[in-house]
Parts: structure tokens; sequence; C-alpha cells
């Protein structure tokens, strides 16, 4: 009797992991990186055929409506810091006390040299919210066996992309590979999804690497050097007078 139940028991936990459905996938995998709140300083290293740039940067973020992001290193650029809050950017440079918000005109320009838009920023969704989803053929991706999810985009919702593929490791429900096309189709940008680690009692990506697919030969790495997630952020944190402190 307890083998049927053992048995049983298997049978009922592997039906109910294939059944999720793309919405449960998606929703688990940005849990998982991201939580409610989080505080931690990265490394961001662009890539080009011609140049290599180095930053050191520390980032408090609350959800996807706000966030504060001081640059650390190099020392000529100390200082400099980015607030967010909903669809709105302000940047504050250090060297001249100045404090500016960026215009409409600004937004498709590289944010810090990066494969990142400042439009990618403001336009940060939350998937499920924003995108319809599909569960496509599982598929192996990069030696990884993947859920694949297609996300297209929901009538009049705030985003640029026309089409994303999301795949999902099926062994840890971790992201793992996504694709972001125009609304022609053409791919522009992959995110990679790297060097699995635990960090603040968790298990994450800790190496994300944007590949522009535009241009060849160039990529941005964002690399968590300490990272902690759902923590209490003082609501002071992500004012103008932070900014400019």
């Amino acid at each position: 009797m307890k083998y049927i139940l053992m048995i049983a028991t298997f049978f009922f936990l592997t039906c109910a992991v294939q059944g999720q459905t793309a919405e449960q996938i998606i929703d688990k995998a940005e849990k998982l990186i991201k939580g409610k709140t989080s505080v931690g300083t990265f490394t961001m290293r662009v890539t080009t055929p011609d140049y290599t740039r180095t930053v050191k940067m520390k980032a408090w973020n609350d959800g996807t409506d706000k966030a504060l992001i001081e640059t650390l290193s190099p020392r000529k650029e100390k200082g400099n810091k980015m607030l967010k809050i909903d669809n709105q950017l302000w940047s504050y440079l250090k060297n001249t006390e100045m404090t500016m918000k960026l215009p409409a005109s600004m937004m498709l320009q590289s944010w810090n040299g990066s494969d990142l838009t400042n439009d990618d920023l403001v336009r940060e969704s939350e998937l499920t919210e924003d995108y319809s989803l599909k569960k496509l053929a599982d598929e192996t991706v990069d030696g990884q066996l993947c859920y694949k999810i297609e996300l297209l985009p929901k009538p009049n919702a705030p985003v640029v992309w026309g089409r994303l593929y999301y795949c999902v490791r099926k062994s840890d429900n971790l992201p793992w590979k996504t694709q972001f096309f125009d609304e022609k189709g053409k791919l522009h940008r992959s995110m990679l999804y790297r060097d699995i680690k635990k960090m603040s009692g968790r298990t994450i990506p800790t190496k994300w690497v944007i590949v522009n697919e535009k241009k060849k030969n160039r990529k941005t790495e964002f690399i968590y050097n300490d990272v902690k997630f759902d923590v209490k952020i003082p609501d002071r944190i992500f004012s103008f007078r932070e900014l400019e402190k």
C-alpha cells in the first residue's frame, strides 16, 4: 500500500508540474529573480568591437515603479544618479550638480552606454499584465530543456516589442533566455541568464547578458556583486533629495 501511495504521489506531482500554465511559469520565474523589492550592487560591462567599458553601480528597486541607481565607479562618474518614478526619469550629474528630467527626445538613447535605452528603464513591464502568453512545445536551449513561452502585446499595452520568446529552465523554473522582436518580426536583442548562484537565500542567475542582435560583436553584461530581496526601503530613497544628496 505504501508503494502505491508513493507512486500515486509522484504521478500527481509530475502532472501538477507539467500542467503549469504559461502565466504561472512566467510569474514564478519573474518572482524568483526580482522579488518585491531589492537592494544590491552590480557591475555593468559593455563590450563593442572598439572598446570595453566597465561601470559599478548600486541600485534600489521597488517593484517596476520606482528605482534609484547610483554610479560607484569609475571615479570620474562616481556620484552620478538616476531616479525612476513610474514612467519618468531624472538624471543627476555630480560634477555639475545638475538634475535633469529626461525629455521624450532622449528616451531612445543608450542608457549609460549600454545596450539598453532610457525607454527600456521606463517601460519595464509586468509581463503577465501587458502580454498575452502562450506555452509552446518544450525546447532545448543552449543545452537546457526549457519551457518556451510566446508573449504578444495586449491591445494598448505600453510596450515597444512586437513579440517575445521567454525560455524557462524546467529543472528549477529559472529564466534562461529571452528574445525580443519588433513589430515586423525582426530580432533586436537576446537576454541570457547565466552563472546560477545562491544570493540572499535564493538561487538566481547572477549574470544577465544582453546580446545586441542588430550590431555585431556588441553586448552588455550585468553582474551581481551582492543583492538582498524583499527588504524594507525607506520612501526617502526615491526622492529628489536623495537623488541630489
